[in-house]
């Protein structure tokens, strides 16, 4: 689906802090409104780590995977290791077209982006036809309708968040086991839209500060249910 038309913000960061890359998303979601565009923002982990949906209780995940830290993300959806994945997130201000949107229609719309880069360098990726039968808590075991599958197997899942400020969507892209540059599956992600880099800063910056320190980093906070 072309996004032909906008001018799309791309934040292109190296490894972040677990806690940190929730407290930026989250932070890019309250701003949105201020943002002017659409955000696309890719980025690393400075350490293995593993999140999981804002909903899940701490206790069954925390017995699901020997990761640490285990970070709650202000999206929902389920457990999603951070050892050898590409992450992105996206974020889209109220009133526009992917935040009116449904929830599946917006899922299903990131992932045929998704399957058509990877189809761009050349990975023959297919859209989940229908659920099937996952793990509990568990984003990576089974799939749900419309995740990206590579001969079968899951290689990509997301998350979302809609507020009044916006829509924020996280995902993961496990890749399949090829040889296979990350960097250029960015460049196939954005050659469809007309962007411009977004440098972190200012407002930004300061809340995403704020809410790492105060929220992110904190046991009360990851643990509280």
């Amino acid at each position: 689906m072309s996004e032909a038309g906008e001018l799309w913000r791309v934040i292109d960061l190296e490894a972040g802090a677990p806690d940190f890359n929730m407290a930026l998303d989250e932070a890019l979601l309250q701003l949105a409104p201020t943002l002017g565009a659409p955000v696309v923002r890719f980025y690393g982990w400075t350490e293995p780590a593993a999140t999981f949906g804002y909903s899940q209780h701490y206790a069954g995940v925390a017995a699901l995977t020997s990761l640490r830290p285990l970070i709650r993300r202000p999206t929902g959806g389920g457990l999603v290791p951070h050892d050898s994945d590409w992450t992105y997130s996206m974020v889209f201000p109220a009133g526009s077209a992917w935040h009116q949107s449904k929830a599946v229609e917006s899922y299903a719309r990131v992932h045929a982006w998704i399957r058509d880069a990877f189809a761009t360098i050349g990975v023959p990726a297919t859209l989940a036809a229908e659920k099937r039968k996952e793990a509990p808590g568990q984003c990576f075991v089974g799939a749900e309708k419309d995740d990206v599958l590579w001969h079968g197997r899951k290689i990509a899942g997301a998350a979302q968040r809609r507020t009044k400020a916006g829509l924020l969507i996280q995902g993961s892209v496990q890749p399949p086991p090829l040889k296979l540059n990350r960097q250029q599956w960015q460049k196939a992600m954005i050659s469809r839209v007309a962007h411009e880099p977004l440098h972190i800063g200012g407002p930004v910056a300061e809340l995403a500060e704020t809410l790492r320190a105060e929220k992110y980093s904190r046991r009360e906070y990851n643990e509280k249910r």
